[in-house]
């Protein structure tokens, strides 16, 4: 498999955890300020790179890739555990490099992980960025602030919703743009606000590629179901740890510490949104999935409105947040609003150390 070098100042190591062995993008001194970032869906850690060479010298940067992505162990997720197979893979990890406290950054469904680190270990986070991130009411499925389910069986979440064709290209390793839903391409229109392409767009496909194409890793198994649009959670996967049924993430309102918060989308992010082209309740009053029933029996899922409200709770409990919205930029800040998004994260990061 095609592997370009890493950038100038980047390492890479495994390192074994009580839990797994971690692929992991390492810059800076092992005596400065840890940031740890963690990556999202159908990614890997050198989605971070030009973040990372940008960083002052005196951070000391950690990016693993989670299981199942990159070249880390290629291990399964028990999704109704939520996304704690990942929090917890977090926590074996900085345990076995003896780090305390430190900066957490995680993007889209990093965001959930950084959060739900937070959730069960508030006293290790200095500040928690909270990048392009999920709901904290699951992906699809559900609606309102609150993210009640749409229905009883969380239909239209979980691994029966991913792309069939798109996941095949992924287990079979398809590099190039002929197939309208090639990794290639998913990541151009939709990981990106087109029409922007990034100049390490051939790293980035090789990283998609090596995604666990499997149903106990990616996407997830899935269970039949009577309501629209017919299929629900199964109990295996990362999108069905993401499912509405598992995931509930109210609880980050409450924690103690409470670190600050910087949280940075695209106006134009189309996976996580208040009209996400990835939730079939937006789908289906397009007229892409057949038989909607109708927004008041499905209605869209307001992912970013979910975020807002969780965080004002935040701030209610005596915590502290920043929302920074970078104009004309889709779900990729970091790499599509390079200079932008490091300004605001640097700032952030020397406020709170």
């Amino acid at each position: 498999m095609f592997s370009p070098p890493l950038m100038d100042g980047l390492s890479a190591r495994m390192v074994a955890t009580l839990r797994l062995a971690q692929h992991t993008l390492v810059r800076g001194p092992e005596t400065g300020e840890p940031v740890i970032l963690i990556h999202g869906n159908v990614s890997a850690a050198r989605f971070f790179e030009e973040l990372m060479v940008s960083l002052p010298e005196h951070y000391y940067v950690l990016a693993p890739d989670m299981r199942g992505y990159g070249r880390s162990e290629r291990k399964g997720v028990d999704a109704t555990r939520g996304v704690r197979d990942f929090s917890e893979d977090l926590k074996a990890f900085v345990t076995a490099l003896g780090l305390e406290h430190f900066h957490l950054l995680g993007w889209s469904l990093g965001g959930n992980v950084a959060m739900q680190y937070a959730i069960d270990y508030p006293a290790d986070v200095r500040s928690l960025t909270l990048l392009a991130a999920g709901s904290p009411y699951g992906f699809g499925g559900c609606s309102g602030l609150d993210g009640t389910p749409n229905n009883a069986e969380y239909a239209g979440s979980g691994g029966g919703t991913a792309n069939a064709a798109f996941v095949q290209a992924i287990a079979e390793g398809e590099r190039g743009a002929d197939n309208p839903v090639s990794p290639r391409n998913v990541m151009n229109a939709f990981y990106f606000r087109p029409p922007f392409r990034s100049p390490h767009e051939d790293v980035f496909v090789e990283e998609m590629l090596l995604t666990h194409a499997d149903p106990a890793h990616y996407p997830g198994d899935l269970t039949p179901t009577e309501a629209w649009p017919g299929v629900g959670p199964g109990t295996t996967g990362v999108n069905n740890a993401l499912s509405p049924k598992y995931l509930n993430q109210g609880a980050f309102a409450a924690i103690d510490p409470r670190p600050p918060v910087l949280w940075v989308r695209g106006d134009s992010d189309q996976i996580v949104s208040d009209q996400s082209m990835f939730d079939l309740g937006v789908l289906g009053q397009l007229g892409a999935v057949p038989g909607y029933p109708g927004p008041e029996v499905y209605p869209a899922q307001p992912m970013v409105s979910q975020v807002r409200a969780l965080l004002d709770q935040y701030v209610v409990a005596g915590g502290s947040y920043s929302e920074v919205v970078l104009e004309e930029c889709g779900h990729a800040p970091h790499i599509e609003r390079p200079a932008e998004f490091l300004t605001a994260f640097t700032a952030f990061l020397a406020n709170a150390s």
